[in-house]
């Protein structure tokens, strides 16, 4: 099965519920340019007897053969759908036995036949005999099959049946009707414990919940989507196309790279049915280009990473390289040193004061760079220090002093905090600040260098903020589940902050303020605590929470990474996670009440959580026990 967009090509299957050649139909289906078929593997209507004789001694095969495809062609080709009357949380017990003994029967057909998938439909909130059966087949056999749970947006009685043709489609407001779906599948996969091969096929229909819980649908592992045909509308010339709210959550699984599977018959008949696939392609041709943010962040959506520690770890070449390409965070720094020359420094001065200005942490000296172009900007001298404690960056920072800065700048190889520097500073430059403002420690590092910053002297940054926001995402809960270290406890990655390029996931909340820190300051301790609710409006599960952060470099030069207020184009930082160790259900009414601690003991620098509201979670890494950064 081709993966979606592969080389920028939507993945499109074609949806059918009787196959009478299966050979004939699957080489019809590819002639349309369909990628894949989604077919039942027993005969729809063939109600198998596993209880009572002489039914269920009935002899002969009760499929068909698999010689009839090559191997191949089951592997790549064909996803399996469950016989629609098998119905395992039936009430009558021998039906439901039946049921079970069928479900069993196609599981392991379709793990003979090799096939990547196999769907089951989800018909209402009662499925825990459903999931058993389907927990149990995944963990005694050895196929590698991956289970696509086919659950409608809204439910079939939901739905409105006055529907007319090209009639705008309004969304519904009865939000206890708009999550019902949402809930069987969450009791399902809740059920299954997040198993990482139970993914999602979302049916859209004719009818649509409310953005809200569409973006909630988003955050969910989904991998494909069903059109049905009677979605579409017809333009003036006849073809299929969408409405524009259904083209909106079209444009949403572009992005999560779903596969989309064309169910019905064609309501075009004029038309080709390849007018549906080359509609959806052309949403795709024409959807928003990515953004320098987008692109850069290519491949690393929803991959956790270790927050960089370069306090106690001397960063690689190739790192710094990735941070000096960014196009904005040192037009921005530029600007704020421009702007603090211009206030310090009057025009009838500007030959005579010489201001001191040292760049803390200077790395392979982009910041020295920036300062030296505000300088020549704003037409003031400048003396410029550049500390490094990397030992190897030193070594580029002395070759830019040969080759370019001269005597204007003095390299200094040293520790900040420890340096005894010849002369006070009247501006300190900084970028010290990691994913959530303070976890590179720069509140520390720039509280021992304030010495000698003068009494009136001014840091960039002046002042940074971290943001916290509630997020749903399983696909998040699994990869941090998914982590494994020898020697260590399983529990520890829960305890662990990652930065990761949040992807498929679902924010509950707009951010609120977490840590604040300013410098100068006078106030050196920077242990910190907070408590913050959110107020989160739908049901949903809480699975961790977003960290931010934005900062004020000097009057109104500002960088953030929080969406609602992030710099265009800036891609130095990705947010950071901060996981639960278990999920937290919340419903419409629910607040959550988050406690976060920053703790200090010498030594090293270290974050807790809890989550208070609407129930307690176990406090996570208490004294730093599963994360710290060394100081």
């Amino acid at each position: 099965m081709a993966s979606a967009s592969t080389g920028g090509r939507v993945s499109c299957g074609r949806d059918l519920n009787c196959v009478p050649e299966i050979a004939d139909t699957l080489a019809a289906v590819a002639k349309l340019g369909f990628d894949f078929l989604c077919m039942p593997l027993f005969h729809s209507r063939f109600t198998r007897e596993f209880e009572l004789d002489p039914a269920k001694s009935r002899i002969g095969a009760q499929t068909r053969s698999d010689l009839l495809l090559c191997g191949r062609d089951w592997n790549t080709l064909i996803v399996g759908k469950l016989s629609p009357w098998i119905d395992a949380d039936a009430e009558i017990q021998t039906e439901r036995r039946n049921s079970e003994a069928a479900l069993a029967q196609e599981l392991n057909f379709s793990a003979y036949l090799g096939l990547p998938v196999f769907m089951i439909p989800l018909k209402g909130p009662c499925n825990a005999n459903l999931a058993r059966v389907l927990l149990n087949h995944i963990h005694t056999g050895h196929h590698t099959s991956n289970f696509w749970i086919r659950v409608p947006l809204l439910a079939s009685e939901d739905m409105r049946e006055d529907l007319i043709e090209n009639e705008p489609i309004t969304c519904i407001d009865d939000t206890s009707v708009d999550e019902k779906t949402w809930s069987w599948w969450h009791s399902f996969r809740t059920l299954c414990d997040y198993n990482k091969r139970i993914c999602l096929a979302i049916e859209v229909g004719a009818d649509m919940p409310s953005d809200a819980v569409i973006d909630k649908w988003l955050g969910e592992p989904i991998k494909a989507a069903i059109l049905p045909t009677s979605i579409f509308l017809t333009n003036k010339k006849g073809f299929p196309v969408l409405s524009k709210a259904h083209q909106r959550i079209i444009f949403s699984l572009f992005k999560l790279e779903a596969q989309f599977i064309f169910t019905g018959t064609s309501r075009h008949t004029e038309k080709d049915f390849r007018s549906y696939l080359q509609y959806l392609e052309y949403l795709n041709q024409n959807r928003p280009a990515p953004n320098a943010y987008e692109l850069f962040a290519k491949g690393y959506e929803d991959y956790l990473q270790s927050p960089l520690q370069p306090l106690m770890d001397n960063l690689e070449s190739q790192t710094y390289e990735v941070f000096e390409k960014d196009p904005i965070k040192y037009s921005q720094y530029q600007q704020a040193v421009y702007k603090c020359l211009l206030d310090r420094v009057p025009e009838e001065q500007k030959d005579t004061n010489v201001q001191v200005l040292m760049v803390l942490g200077a790395g392979r000296g982009p910041l020295v760079n920036a300062s030296l172009r505000a300088a020549r900007q704003a037409d003031r001298k400048l003396k410029v220090y550049a500390v490094e404690k990397n030992p190897n960056a030193v070594i580029t920072l002395e070759n830019w002093r040969f080759e370019e800065w001269g005597d204007q700048v003095t390299v200094v190889s040293c520790d900040m905090r420890e340096w005894a520097a010849p002369e006070k500073a009247d501006i300190i430059v900084s970028e010290l600040l990691g994913s959530f403002g303070d976890n590179e420690l720069s509140p520390e590092c720039l509280d021992g260098a304030q010495h000698f910053l003068k009494d009136d002297g001014v840091s960039i940054p002046c002042s940074y903020t971290s943001f916290l926001a509630p997020l749903s995402s399983s696909k998040l809960y699994n990869e941090v589940r998914g982590c494994r270290e020898r020697d260590k406890d399983p529990e520890c990655h829960f305890e662990t902050p990652y930065v990761v390029r949040l992807h498929n996931f679902h924010q509950l909340a707009e951010p609120k303020p977490c840590f604040t820190f300013k410098h100068p300051t006078k106030d050196m301790n920077n242990n910190r605590y907070q408590c913050l609710k959110f107020t989160v409006g739908c049901n949903s599960v809480l699975h961790g929470f977003a960290g931010y952060f934005e900062t004020t470099l000097y009057k109104d030069v500002t960088l953030s990474i929080k969406p609602e207020t992030h710099s265009p184009g800036m891609f130095s930082w990705f947010p950071i996670l901060f996981p639960l160790k278990q999920p937290i259900s919340i419903s419409r009414d629910d607040d959550v009440t988050v406690r976060f601690w920053r703790c200090n003991n010498g030594k090293k620098v270290w974050y807790e959580w809890a989550v208070t509201e609407p129930a307690c979670s176990a406090i996570h890494n208490p004294a730093g026990r599963s994360y710290t950064i060394g100081l």
